[in-house]
């Protein structure tokens, strides 16, 4: 896209400059009718010979408009390159997160499993004095087998992630990849921050500036079109060579004349429609990056008032549960069901923490899509 951008850019400077001029030689005569010399196709030997310049030039104003024309077009190729990037930098962020989320949900899930392990050596003691029953024991081997099938999934899905990661990086899909070991802080954000990240982003959005540039050529097209109503000319010197010397000169102007005029109005026509077309396309993308930021705003304020309340209310309560359970169940007081229920919900309190993370950081990857540039 950059390299488009480079070529359209190199368009500006021809679209404005004048035609290359031509040259038109005549022989006259080269039967040499009336004089004793040959047929002959030399200058020199020839009755008379006419050499014509001519120089096209377009109707005033023409040259500077193209020029314009081909400068928005330019500026839309120059955009359409940041956008690209904008939509690959977010899908590197996005992939980043998701793979963040795997390896942090492999770790979660590792360390319940040790906690089962310990929980099953509890049951097993306690079976071996007659306490509790068998079953114990095997609830706590069944659910270290469902842990362990959810480690193959998430090592397939990590596995998965990282091929991912690796094509967008352009890189080989089996090249390696660290293991990620920390998110991007997140601003503080919420709706009342809407209209300020709504300026910046009509001031800095790559896809919106996209079509404020077509929106340019449009009106500049427009106005070109409309000076197709007054002829252009074509200016040429033609001196006139007999034997070896210039004996006449002669001075032409030329000039088309704009006589379709139906023709002419249905272009004009077509024209003014494209503008509009291309007004309303940017008034549509405006809205669009509007609502979707006051979107993605609702969402990242939702998921940090959400990670808020797990980590001072649901973890430390969720912690509380499962001390007391284990403690309860070696006394005997509880069953093993509901201390596999209290590590169930502190198990769910931490995922539910990291899925807030994982979809606070989605979210800031989508508004600095939107805003083309980071926080």
């Amino acid at each position: 896209m950059r390299l488009e951008a480079d070529a359209a850019a190199q368009r500006v400077l021809p679209a404005g400059a004048l035609p290359d001029p031509m040259l038109r030689v005549e022989l006259e005569n080269i039967n040499n009718y009336g004089n004793d010399a040959r047929f002959n196709l030399l200058p020199a030997r020839v009755g008379e010979t006419k050499y014509t310049v001519l120089q096209p030039l377009p109707a005033w104003g023409k040259r500077e408009l193209r020029r314009e024309v081909a400068a928005a077009d330019a500026q839309q190729a120059i955009a359409r390159s940041v956008a690209t990037w904008s939509e690959l930098a977010a899908r590197i962020k996005t992939g980043y997160a998701q793979y963040y989320l795997a390896a942090g949900s492999e770790r979660l899930t590792l360390e319940i499993l040790d906690l089962m392990a310990r929980l099953e050596q509890i049951a097993q003691a306690r079976y071996a004095d007659g306490l509790v029953a068998q079953q114990d024991a095997i609830r706590a081997q069944l659910e270290q087998t469902a842990m362990r099938s959810e480690l193959i999934a998430l090592d397939t899905e990590k596995r998965q992630l990282r091929v991912r990661l690796n094509a967008l990086l352009a890189r080989d899909g089996a090249a390696p990849l660290a293991e990620p070991q920390a998110l991007r802080p997140v601003p503080v954000l919420s709706a009342l921050d809407a209209p300020a990240l709504a300026t910046r982003a009509r001031a800095t959005n790559p896809s919106l500036l996209a079509e404020e540039a077509r929106l340019r050529g449009a009106e500049k097209n427009r106005d070109l079109t409309l000076r197709n109503r007054y002829p252009d000319f074509q200016v040429g010197v033609s001196p006139t060579q007999m034997g070896t010397r210039i004996t006449t000169w002669g001075l032409m102007v030329e000039m088309n004349i704009p006589l379709q005029q139906g023709s002419r109005r249905a272009q004009e026509r077509e024209v003014e429609a494209m503008v509009g077309a291309a007004r309303s396309r940017t008034q549509a993308v405006a809205n669009q990056l509007i609502g979707e930021l006051a979107e993605n705003l609702a969402g990242i304020e939702a998921a940090q008032r959400s990670e808020a309340l797990i980590v001072t209310r649901l973890l430390p309560q969720s912690d509380l549960s499962l001390r007391s359970a284990l403690a309860a169940y070696e006394n005997g007081k509880v069953d093993f069901a509901t201390l596999l229920d209290a590590q169930r919900q502190i198990r769910k309190a931490r995922q539910d923490r990291l899925k807030a993370q994982v979809d606070a950081q989605l979210r800031l990857a989508e508004i600095e899509r939107i805003l083309g540039e980071n926080l």
